[in-house]
């Protein structure tokens, strides 16, 4: 072997799962869409299954912001993806569950869950004993396509 030549080690597929804490304030929603689009390029999504997560989120961790329980200073923020589906998942320490509301047409806030509910393929709460997690998937692609975190292992 050359004295220039070094052994490589084979690249590590990304996880497919990330998760942060983010400040329980009104920058939040921010700073989770900024990380979702990082893990996004990492995995290689785009389009409108990218915009979609990126609305989608941010609606959730506002909903966390303004539900949070005033001693807790952070909302929970997870991606995964598997299967064809990105899921994001949003924690806060309320034990309330989300309310869908029928805004007036004036109004300028209380469509976040109808929001959620036309885009995401599937949504819902799972409570735990200090509070609750909102999750929402985006179906990426078909699970059996060429994408998803296997496929970035074949590149």
């Amino acid at each position: 072997m050359s004295t220039r030549a070094r052994p490589t080690q084979p690249t590590a597929a990304p996880p497919p799962t990330a998760a942060y804490r983010l400040p329980s304030d009104g920058r939040s929603s921010g700073r989770a869409r900024e990380a979702l689009r990082r893990q996004l390029r990492i995995w290689c999504i785009d389009g409108e299954p990218a915009h979609s997560a990126e609305l989608l989120l941010s609606e959730l961790v506002t909903n966390a912001v303004q539900a949070q329980v005033s001693a807790a200073p952070e909302v929970g923020v997870r991606f995964a993806w598997a299967d064809g589906r990105l899921r994001m998942e949003v924690r806060d320490t309320s034990d309330e569950l989300p309310v869908m509301n029928d805004a007036e047409e004036d109004e300028e806030c209380g469509r976040g869950l109808v929001l959620v509910d036309a885009l995401a393929s599937g949504w819902g709460v799972v409570r735990d004993g200090t509070g609750k997690v909102v999750w929402a998937e985006v179906a990426v692609c078909d699970a059996s396509a060429p994408c998803g975190p296997s496929a970035l292992r074949s590149r």
